[in-house]
């Protein structure tokens, strides 16, 4: 292929060649900036597992807005990614997934495939193995109740009335994380009016049911396996006696009041909460509540989710939503690490890209908790107002404050006074809201994905950390006491740091370690040092690092199937920001990322290297392999040419 550099392995321990590493550089940055869009910003593709391009063709058979064409196109994609185990996977060379197997041979059988192809026999033979569609998760379960293939008591028991209970209840729709917030609002009209999909072909699966699902009893379980959980069936089995004697006029209140909070975010032409999911009930919302196709908030929302399609020359797959603010920020990092200055036109560009997007007008969800905050954060797609970003907001304002203290001053210190409106009582921060750590609720039923919370992390924690210190904060501020109190709490026995919003470990330990270097932590300090020999610990023959997904169920932390750019390119972020710019390690981990081979500016990556949930959604940033190693490779440059410091100067 043009453009291609081939894999160039030295040596062991052979030294890193100046020329080598600054030709690199000068490639990889050259690249970077020639896709920059025209009106400033960078956004790579964002690929998840086979449910959303498979809920794209469900969303579409329920709405009978069929678009052969291009599902024939996704039904491509979904057979190519089909796994050896004859299901489909949550991420690149993962474990059979049963309710991903699920929707992807519903969608497949949806698009024309006869179930007797070979394929379609593997899957099915794959999900009865596995105990059948009745064994699927809560969110495959509504989508078959909506086409009719289970009844609706196969879904927990949820009511619109929800929207109407008072704060001090153990359930609020302030107490669950923005993402399900979004996606279960419009769920609570679907479940009281229980639609049913157009499904023009009628077409079924019945054939991946062990029983007949109108025989099951036992769609329902405990999440979490304790009394909470046992207490939350027992409401649910109640609740469906009592249901008919609910009052219609409640009804219609609480359904007022959810369709009120929807078109509240309904977000214009970027969609509900900016994710795809979210976007599609609002848009089956709509739908059964009778809304014509012409609806100025029906044609957006088509509009929104149409923005998701990714169309290869014989392929397409629907994004689980867009990354230009993360994906820009990140690329103005690279590029500013790589040598440009604050008045480079690819770095002036981008800047105002994002200040033109800072959220500072809006009163978003997140004054449930800090209502005397005023708003200055970034949201992570292109538009999200009522749901900025705790993370890209640190990620951008250091961009900013990097290219330019004084011309993006005010930007920055709104940016600042947000992030520290935005910690929790526990030293740390959420990625969306402020202590929303009301874990009794990851025992309703609904929870099973165990992913209804959006609780402190260290990783987030280490950005904000780092954009404090970066600004002038001192160790002995409370905001950063607490924070630095909160980090040595969640460190692992090992030295590491879990990563919550990427592949795994490595990434959490990178994110906390080039905080703590900026904020002045003593790089000999035992836990640092610990963290240390974590990293090294984990670094491959090869020279790089890799780390599996499969690292978020405890028993497999180790796991791990190849190196790569990414990853390896974290691990030798996180070891300079300890001083170790002259270790082996690193000077190994150097030659790796020199020798792999990449297009251009983009080192290849097929592994999956990021997370929306742990256990069950996984996601592969495109951009990833262009930033980082970029990144990377540019600081090792900066710190051993010179004649200063050796760890660096910056919070990320």
């Amino acid at each position: 292929m043009k453009g291609v550099r081939p894999a160039r392995m030295p040596p062991a321990n052979q030294p890193c060649i100046d020329n080598d590493l600054d030709l690199t550089i000068a490639e990889a940055a050259s690249w970077l900036r020639q896709q920059q869009d025209d009106d400033g910003h960078w956004v790579f593709e964002l690929e998840a597992d086979a449910t959303i391009p498979s809920e794209y063709i469900l969303l579409h058979n329920y709405l009978d807005e069929i678009d052969d064409a291009l599902h024939q196109q996704i039904a491509a994609y979904l057979r190519r990614t089909q796994g050896p185990h004859g299901g489909w996977s949550l991420y690149l060379g993962g474990d059979f997934d049963l309710s991903a197997t699920v929707k992807a041979y519903y969608a497949l059988k949806l698009t024309g495939d006869d179930p007797d192809e070979p394929h379609m026999v593997r899957a099915r033979t794959a999900v009865l193995a596995a105990g059948g569609a009745a064994k699927a998760n809560v969110f495959t379960r509504i989508q078959l109740a909506l086409f009719r293939q289970v009844p609706w008591r196969a879904v927990p028991w949820i009511r619109p009335e929800a929207m109407l209970m008072p704060k001090w209840m153990f359930f609020h729709i302030d107490k669950v994380s923005y993402w399900s917030r979004t996606v279960m609002v419009p769920l609570f009209v679907l479940a009281a009016l229980k639609p049913q999909a157009r499904n023009p072909r009628g077409t079924g699966i019945r054939e991946l049911f062990v029983a007949p699902p109108e025989a099951v009893d036992d769609f329902q379980k405990n999440p979490t396996d304790n009394l909470a959980g046992d207490a939350f069936l027992a409401i649910d089995r109640i609740g469906r006696i009592v249901e008919p004697l609910f009052s219609k006029r409640l009804e219609k209140r609480a359904i007022d009041k959810a369709i009120a909070f929807v078109e509240e975010r309904i977000n214009g032409e970027d969609g509900l909460g900016g994710i795809f999911p979210a976007m599609a009930y609002a848009l089956m919302m709509f739908d059964a509540l009778g809304y014509p196709r012409d609806h100025p908030h029906v044609v957006a929302t088509h509009t929104a989710i149409a923005k998701h399609v990714v169309r290869r020359k014989q392929e397409a797959y629907c994004q689980p939503c867009l990354s230009p603010v993360w994906d820009t920020g990140l690329a103005l990092h690279a590029l500013l690490e790589a040598g440009a200055a604050g008045d480079d036109t690819a770095v002036q560009a981008g800047c105002r890209w994002l200040t033109e997007r800072q959220v500072l007008d809006v009163r978003g969800d997140w004054i449930s908790e800090r209502p005397d905050v005023r708003p200055g954060g970034w949201p992570f797609q292109y538009r999200n107002a009522h749901y900025p970003d705790v993370d890209d907001t640190a990620l951008v304002a250091m961009a900013l404050h990097r290219a330019s203290e004084t011309e993006h001053a005010h930007a920055i210190e709104r940016a600042r006074e947000w992030i520290v409106g935005m910690q929790s009582r526990n030293g740390g921060w959420g990625a969306f809201d402020a202590d929303n750590e009301h874990y009794v609720l990851n025992s309703i039923p609904f929870a099973d994905h165990g992913a209804l919370l959006d609780p402190p992390t260290a990783d987030v924690t280490g950005r904000c950390l780092g954009l404090l210190a970066q600004l002038g904060a001192q160790r002995d501020d409370p905001e950063v006491t607490r924070a630095l109190a909160y980090l040595r709490d969640q460190q692992e026995p090992d030295g590491s740091w879990f990563g919550r919003w990427g592949t795994n470990y490595i990434y959490g330990t990178w994110s906390v370690v080039v905080a703590l270097n900026a904020i002045g932590e003593d790089p000999q300090a035992p836990y640092i040092r610990k963290a240390v020999d974590f990293v090294k610990g984990r670094q491959r023959d090869d020279g790089g690092w890799g780390e599996d997904c499969a690292s978020y169920w405890p028993e497999r932390r180790t796991e791990v199937k190849t190196s790569t750019p990414t990853q390896t390119a974290w691990a030798v972020l996180a070891l300079m920001a300890a001083g170790e710019v002259d270790s082996a390690e690193v000077r190994r981990g150097i030659d790796y990322l020199l020798a792999a081979p990449r297009d251009g500016g983009q080192w290849h990556e097929e592994m999956y290297n990021a997370v929306g949930f742990p256990r069950v959604f996984y996601l592969k940033y495109y951009g990833y392999s262009a930033f980082f190693p970029l990144w990377a490779l540019s600081r090792y440059r900066n710190l051993t040419r010179s004649n200063e410091r050796k760890t660096p100067a910056f919070g990320i």
